[in-house]
């Protein structure tokens, strides 16, 4: 397997980075319940998440568009996007019974993200997404056999 693109390597460094922005953003929205700083914080958090968030979706468009991996990382990093912006503008509408529930739902598909780009780590998968055997040392797709 040929070196990783430089696009899909900028994917590798940039979901971690959001998966962890979201996990903070998780722990500041304990602080607003705890302190009274929380408030700051949770609304600081949530510009970082947007930030990288942004990031998130340009690295998986150009590593797309440049052919150095699959189109299915875009979808997720774009819900994710939408998701941050209906996320904020719930939480400052203080519609915490829909707020609270799509940020879970925002972790969990940051984690799907990475377990899918960390996968490709591993050499296991090229970077097209396809699956190769590293026992027979062919190209040959690998079936789960």
């Amino acid at each position: 397997m040929s070196t990783p693109h430089w696009t899909l390597r900028a994917l590798r460094v940039v979901v971690p980075l959001h998966v962890v922005a979201l996990l903070f953003q998780a722990v500041t929205a304990g602080l607003l319940l705890s302190e009274p700083g929380g408030r700051a914080a949770h609304m600081a958090s949530a510009v970082v998440l947007a930030v990288v968030g942004v990031l998130h979706l340009a690295a998986a468009l150009l590593a797309w568009r440049s052919g150095g991996a699959p189109v299915t990382y875009v979808p997720p990093a774009a819900l994710l996007m939408v998701a941050t912006v209906v996320v904020s503008i719930l939480g400052m509408m203080h519609v915490k019974t829909l707020h609270v529930p799509l940020g879970v739902m925002m972790f969990g598909t940051g984690v799907f993200q990475l377990t899918r780009v960390g996968y490709a780590w591993g050499g296991r998968r090229s970077e097209r997404g396809q699956t190769y055997s590293r026992s027979s040392g062919s190209s040959s797709p690998n079936f789960g056999r």
